[in-house]
């Protein structure tokens, strides 16, 4: 099962970019899950089955700017 993702998430994947990356950052959600490499800008699209495949590791976005005061 996927963990749930958001927008602004970081994973990493199992196997290397060829630009030597394994960080990509979540930057599409849909039937398909866009990823952008942290080392190059390269824009990937994968499917959700494929990513839950290909994911070793999950970071959320750390959201700073929320406060209820």
């Amino acid at each position: 099962m996927l963990p749930d993702i958001q927008l602004g998430d970081k994973v990493t994947l199992r196997k290397e970019h060829p630009c030597g990356g394994f960080e990509w950052e979540v930057v599409r959600l849909g039937a398909d899950i866009g990823l952008v490499c942290l080392t190059c800008k390269r824009r990937v699209l994968l499917s959700r089955r494929e990513l839950n495949r290909r994911l070793k590791k999950h970071t959320p976005k750390v959201d700073l700017g929320e406060s209820n005061s």
